[in-house]
């Protein structure tokens, strides 16, 4: 296993995806942490997208691990070095195929919090395959969702995750709210704290960047919504924002 070093707060591990495909990882570490965080990129991205994040959620107490999915790119000037070593080896490089990426990360998550449950937060086409995961192990506790959508080809996302009955974080940029709240159309309602942003938001985890206007509304209930999971280990349904129809 890889392991290197880096002077802000971070260091870069490498572990097996489920086909034995090497996977590139930050992991933010803290003291005493709460819990630990699974971050999972948005499309054509790479874990650099938490470079700012997880730094703030290990103010909040929580240690992260931010991945490379074999399905992404080079941005942000960081290279997605899982992406990279798939397509040298000819593997597919498709949404679906970076699933095995994530299950794999969950178990090493798992140990990495001393073999105790951990969130997952994903971004876009992660936050769809995260809600996927999570349903099949017992290793996640509850799952942050960013702009899910059925982007998975062959898979009916809303129907796949009907069962699902772990709390849940949920939200989008302000112009896909809609389609955020059709994903869950099928989970029961306490399960699931769906915000609806006043603000335009972006899509993925980026809203939560300061370079976004309006990203501290995001992080306001998303900081509620942790320390829900910490003082209970659920939470009742809620949604916030100003829209409160289901």
């Amino acid at each position: 296993m890889k392991k290197e070093l880096h002077q802000n707060n971070f260091e870069t591990l490498q572990f097996n995806s489920k086909d034995g495909l090497l996977i590139t990882a930050d992991f933010y570490s803290v003291d005493h942490p709460k819990g630990l965080i699974l971050l999972c990129h948005r499309s054509h991205c790479n874990r650099g997208e938490y470079r700012e994040t997880a730094l703030k959620l290990n103010k909040s107490g929580f240690s992260c691990l931010a991945i490379d999915q074999r399905s992404g790119m080079k941005v942000f000037g960081v290279i997605n070095e899982t992406s990279a070593l798939a397509k040298q080896k000819g593997l597919s490089t498709g949404y679906l195929d970076a699933k095995q990426d994530i299950e794999a990360a969950v178990d090493y998550a798992y140990v990495l919090n001393s073999n105790q449950s951990i969130i997952i937060l994903g971004s876009s086409y992660s936050a769809s395959l995260a809600l996927l995961v999570s349903i099949e192990t017992d290793k996640v506790k509850a799952v942050v969702a960013f702009s899910p959508g059925e982007f998975l080809k062959g898979v009916k996302l809303a129907e796949e995750i009907r069962s699902l009955s772990k709390p849940i974080f949920a939200t989008g940029a302000k112009k896909e709210i809609d389609d955020v709240r059709e994903v869950f159309r099928n989970v029961k309602d306490r399960n699931i704290t769906l915000f609806k942003p006043m603000v335009d938001g972006f899509h993925g985890s980026k809203t939560l960047w300061e370079s976004v206007k309006g990203h501290e509304t995001f992080w306001e209930p998303l900081e509620r919504f942790l320390a829900e999971i910490l003082q209970k280990g659920d939470i009742k349904y809620r949604k916030t924002g100003p829209d409160t129809q289901p």
